[in-house]
């Protein structure tokens, strides 16, 4: 299942791409798979739209961005970059004004509130008369008609006619505004001014309006003229260059997005010398007043490293739902500020440490493997892997069942009889999982593992079973057949040896003959005749064996061998010792000593 980090990563690399569509999906189900509100994905779906020109889409998510999080500066940068796009100068210097009174520093925010005081000059100095914003509602005559103080009015088509005209070019249509009292009215309404018309004007109100009238008319010439005599700046192009450069600076990619800013350098001192007085406390476990001192030192710079210290203290203390709470704000404040990766690295690590400390396995394995991709560390890495075995312990104890473990080789046992070796290996393993220390399973398993011609794997299961019982003589000789099957002789040889020892010290000798079969014909396969070979030829390969030649050239077989060609019942003597019998055993089965 795709999680929420994993759909904003897409996102950051789509807006990176230029493909804000698919930001905007990618964003989009980021925010539906986010188990909580996320302002910072609204941020970045903001910053896409803004990216399409679609500044109404772009402030919705804005302000939910900001309804979110009100204490997070950048989002009211979202707010004022979609405002600005729209046109609304004043909402957006707000917005802006906003940011800066929750970060002065905020470089992002000074810079649009400098665009939006440029653009509100070129506007008012333009030669629509402020007159673009007005009427660049879509919707301006539906509204107009719905409001008591201009419904009557929109009912003349003449006047609706000449609002269009308005509408479609302000610059030109503008002086209409001067000869219909109704425009007036109009204008007054859009701009929330109260203005009554109702009472006809003195012949002297008409004389002085006619004046005004013509005062106005001069002026507007006069900045027509101004305007064809210089370069021409209207609010509309004012507007649309400022949106632009906004629209650029908000990007919402991972790196445009988690800017940090730089606090001035002495709130910096002041933090830092907040976090060294918290860290002596620390030392002096006075958890409670490090957990202050390191909150001062966030409120007065914004640096995770102090978050990271607190989480400490608060993991120290006891307190592991605070601990990871604090963590999680370090994680989060961090990618927004673009901090260190190995920050949020240490970040992470502690949440893993929290969440093993509570006990939750599964939980410190995703935050040691979230450390572990921001920055790999050996100490990290080792308490993974720790940790993923732990859980595997647990479970297989959580497994464990005697009477399901007999069930499971009851069935095992009777899939054997029926010859259904794969069947039977899957009962036996299930046997092993319910009763892992029970020895029987393993060697059970050997058994079958053989039929199926898998000895390496027999060999193993066997080794297994006499781990967990050391005196179980049917694990020595399943595994001595094994190596048989391999032709490891010297091996299956030592095996045979060894359970021959612990047959007569635990079982009074029960299983020798059946040990000593299996030994001769291992003694029989090793220094039988090749096929196509000659006695003496067979003799001469054995006599090249580096086990034959290691035990003819050992001075002590020298001298023992020596003293039997001249009495015969010495050799008895010296085969009371098991290492000497297993080596005169060897030589004899080898062809080497001959016997009567």
């Amino acid at each position: 299942m795709t999680t929420a980090d994993e759909y904003k990563a897409e996102g950051n690399k789509y807006f990176a791409a230029k493909e804000f569509e698919k930001a905007i999906d990618s964003f989009t189900k980021a925010i539906e798979a986010s188990p909580e509100p996320n302002h910072v994905l609204y941020s970045n779906r903001s910053g896409s739209y803004a990216s399409l020109k679609e500044f109404g889409k772009a402030l919705e998510d804005a302000d939910e961005c900001v309804k979110i999080n009100p204490s997070w500066a950048k989002g009211y940068n979202r707010v004022g970059g979609a405002q600005f796009g729209l046109g609304n100068f004043e909402d957006a210097k707000k917005a802006y004004e906003k940011c800066l009174s929750i970060d002065p520093q905020n470089a992002q925010a000074k810079e649009g509130l400098k665009s939006i005081e440029n653009a509100i000059k070129a506007r008012n100095s333009s030669d629509d008369m402020g007159l673009g914003k007005l009427f660049r509602d879509p919707n301006l005559i539906n509204k107009l008609k719905s409001n008591p103080k201009t419904s009557k009015l929109m009912e003349d088509p003449a006047l609706v006619a000449k609002l269009l005209e308005i509408q479609a070019n302000p610059q030109v249509n503008a002086m209409q505004l001067m000869s219909d009292q109704r425009l007036m009215t109009i204008i007054a309404s859009l701009m929330g001014i109260d203005m009554d018309f109702t009472e006809p004007p003195s012949n002297k109100d008409e004389e002085s309006k006619s004046t005004s009238k013509t005062e106005e008319q001069t002026k507007a010439e006069e900045q027509k003229q101004n305007v064809e005599e210089t370069p021409k700046t209207t609010s509309a192009s004012a507007s649309t260059s400022a949106s632009a450069q906004e629209t650029k600076k908000e990007e919402p990619s991972e790196d445009k997005d988690v800017e940090m800013e730089d606090a001035s350098s002495s709130s910096k001192a002041e933090a830092d010398q907040a976090k060294a007085e918290g860290n002596t406390l620390y030392k002096q476990r006075k958890f409670d007043e490090a957990i202050a001192c390191y909150d001062k030192a966030w409120d007065l710079h914004k640096d995770i490293t102090y978050l990271n210290n607190k989480a400490a203290a608060e993991y120290e203390k006891g307190d592991y739902d605070a601990a990871i709470k604090t963590c999680n704000q370090a994680v989060d404040e961090g990618r927004d500020m673009r901090a260190d990766y190995k920050l949020i690295a240490k970040s992470f690590a502690r949440l893993g440490n929290t969440y093993l400390k509570k006990d939750d396995l599964p939980q410190a394995v995703k935050y040691f493997d979230k450390s572990l991709t921001e920055h790999r560390t050996p100490d990290v890495l080792n308490k993974l892997r720790s940790t993923q075995r732990e859980i595997k312990i647990r479970e297989a104890a959580a497994y464990i069942n005697p009477e399901k473990a007999e069930e499971a080789r009851l069935e095992g046992k009777q899939h054997f009889t029926n010859a259904d070796w794969p069947a039977a290996v899957k009962a036996y393993s299930e046997m092993i999982k319910r009763a892992p220390e029970d020895a029987r399973g393993y060697s059970n398993r050997a058994a079958a593992l053989i039929k199926l011609l898998s000895f390496p794997d027999a060999i193993k299961d066997c080794d297994l079973a006499i781990e967990k019982d050391p005196n179980f003589i049917r694990a020595y000789i399943r595994k001595a057949n094994a190596q048989l099957m391999m032709k490891e002789y010297t091996h299956c040889m030592e095996t045979l040896s060894e359970a021959r020892q612990k047959d007569l010290e635990h079982n009074n000798g029960a299983n020798q003959h059946e040990i000593d079969q299996l030994f001769n014909k291992v003694t029989y396969q090793r220094f039988q005749n090749i096929e196509g070979e000659t006695p003496e030829q067979t003799m001469e390969r054995v006599s090249k064996d580096p086990e034959i030649v290691s035990i003819l050239q050992d001075p002590v077989m020298q001298n023992i061998l020596a003293q039997a060609r001249d009495n015969p019942a010495a050799l008895q003597d010296h085969m009371k010792n098991p290492d000497v019998a297993k080596k005169v055993n060897l030589l004899i089965a080898a062809g080497v000593i001959r016997t009567r």
